[in-house]
């Protein structure tokens, strides 16, 4: 096949992802100058987009910043960064208005706007759109903005294979349309939103490319990555033998919905003095352990005791949902059990969503701020996207004009080793390894771990990287990308020797001071240890 020739962009600000983080970075870039929008699907297909649970703001007068910090802070279970944290609420609740005033529009009842609970937090304070849509009514809202702004170019199905840097700056990217057909953006800034890595796990609420490619991408361009083994499994995603799954959003536990065991038995009680309103580490574990009590592969969720009408509809898309998976959520039990949720570790941060890499920035899943600590607290997540990604745009403000980074050779980057074409053979070759991956980090880097779990993983894992001699160009980043982001949750997991928020050990029941620290990987470095 003829090598196909680059195309080459310039742009003040590239932004990567489509998501919450991605489309307000884009919106708000647009004021300063040239805004070029990447993402490797379309605008649509994000976490973000299918968010169910809402956006966390203390706008309500029986509500403060100071209740939300500390509730943000206990779920973190010690490992929060604290000034991050007080950013995250106080600035949050003007970025929130700064939606509402642009025209989105949340749910109202008669008082105003409809504010709700989730677990671990203690006022009501979630703000929802759609019911239980949140995040496709946010980022349908942003996807209108951004595309009538004529400052912002944006490219669907583009994913991007490699950072243009040296280990110190970023220069941009090289990019890989449908057709394979290569471009070379060259920005001054680039702002990474690329969302988690979740689908690397068999079982996950989020769609399957969510990979942690960002999080791949920035590591080989040598970028630090902080705390991988905190993975967070939302407690009720919905249970099938035929492998359905779809977020059964914790909104409905805040309503009142109960968990029940395998005898019809509430069973949270047991576990948390908050019961079904607990933090999400407390309520997956707890799951995990009544499941293994009964040797059943679920426990349920009993709504039959809330008004039919109401769950209808307030929790439309969840009722539709289990309607067309047999199960009428105003009159059966919802089959539920845990599922890997959300990345809260991910590239390492400043306070401007700036990494050790200069010119390169990250907002979202992808970035590790410091804010969610060992455990996120439901609904801050959408927060966090819009508090962090304008503090990433101001952060990369700052290099406008830095012309250091516009003056790079391109050369290095185009060498004929890296082939851009298409090939089933590898296609299909690379989906076979990414679910064996899938399987090993299901089964030994799950909810709870042991040693001897992980290091069984991380020897199947490394046992697949020999077979990168397999592939070739496109395929061969790709199943690294996979591999790298799997070891580092593999590793981190291994080295914390306490359980503490979403990382569980089983040979290590309790939290240990001694571990007040992050971990931080960075290539070609032994871990480091950063304390809180």
């Amino acid at each position: 096949m003829k090598r196909k020739e680059p195309t080459g962009i310039h742009s003040d600000f590239l932004i990567i992802g489509s998501g919450l983080a991605g489309l307000y970075a884009a919106l708000y870039a647009s004021k300063f100058g040239k805004v070029t929008l990447l993402t490797k699907s379309t605008i649509e297909q994000s976490n973000s987009f299918w968010a169910q649970g809402g956006i966390a703001a203390a706008i309500d007068p029986e509500d403060s910043t100071w209740f939300h910090i500390e509730d943000t802070l206990r779920a973190g279970r010690g490992l929060c960064n604290t000034k991050a944290v007080e950013i995250l609420v106080e600035e949050g609740k003007d970025r929130v208005m700064d939606l509402i005033a642009l025209g989105m529009e949340f749910d109202t009842g008669e008082s105003g706007l409809e504010l709700g609970i989730e677990g671990g937090h203690t006022k009501r304070r979630v703000l929802h759109a759609g019911g239980t849509s949140t995040g496709r009514e946010m980022v349908r809202f942003l996807i209108a903005a951004v595309e009538n702004n004529p400052a912002i170019t944006k490219f669907e199905n583009t994913g991007v294979v490699k950072f243009i840097s040296e280990n110190q700056s970023c220069f941009g990217a090289i990019a890989l349309d449908h057709k394979f057909k290569p471009s070379l953006i060259l920005s001054k800034s680039t702002i990474l939103a690329t969302g988690g890595a979740s689908a690397l796990f068999k079982r996950t609420t989020n769609p399957k490319g969510s990979v942690g490619e960002g999080i791949a991408l920035s590591y080989q361009a040598g970028a630090e990555i902080a705390d991988m083994e905190f993975m967070q499994f939302h407690p009720t995603a919905f249970y099938s033998e035929k492998g359905e799954s779809f977020l059964i959003s914790e909104a409905l536990r805040g309503e009142g919905a109960y968990l029940l065991n395998n005898q019809g038995k509430r069973f949270m009680t047991e576990y948390s003095e908050y019961s079904e309103l607990a933090p999400r580490d407390v309520v997956s574990r707890s799951i995990f352990l009544e499941m293994n009590k009964s040797g059943e592969n679920n426990v349920y969720l009993d709504l039959r005791h809330i008004e039919s009408d109401y769950i209808m509809k307030r929790f439309s898309n969840i009722y539709n949902f289990c309607i067309k998976s047999g199960v009428d959520a105003t009159k059966d039990l919802i089959p539920v059990a845990p599922a890997a949720h959300y990345t809260i570790g991910g590239v390492r941060t400043g306070l401007y969503g700036e990494t050790n890499i200069k010119g390169l920035f990250a907002c979202g899943e992808v970035a590790c701020t410091g804010v969610h600590g060992a455990n996120r607290l439901a609904s801050n997540s959408l927060l966090e996207c819009v508090v962090f990604a304008k503090r990433a745009v101001d952060g990369a403000i700052q290099i406008l004009d830095d012309d250091t980074n516009t003056s790079y050779d391109m050369a290095d980057f185009l060498t004929s080793e890296i082939k851009f074409e298409y090939s089933e053979s590898q296609s299909n070759a690379l989906l076979e390894y990414k679910k064996a991956v899938s399987q090993a980090l299901n089964r030994d880097v799950g909810i709870v771990r042991t040693r001897e779990g992980i290091l069984s993983a991380i020897k199947k894992i490394e046992a697949i990287s020999q077979s990168l001699e397999e592939f070739s160009g496109y395929y061969r980043i790709k199943l690294n990308m996979v591999i790298d982001v799997s070891l580092l949750i593999a590793k981190s997991s291994l080295i914390r020797e306490e359980s503490r928020g979403v990382h569980i050990r089983e040979d290590y029941p309790g939290e240990n001071d001694e571990w007040k620290t992050h971990t931080v990987y960075k290539k070609g470095e032994e871990p480091s240890f950063i304390g809180v």
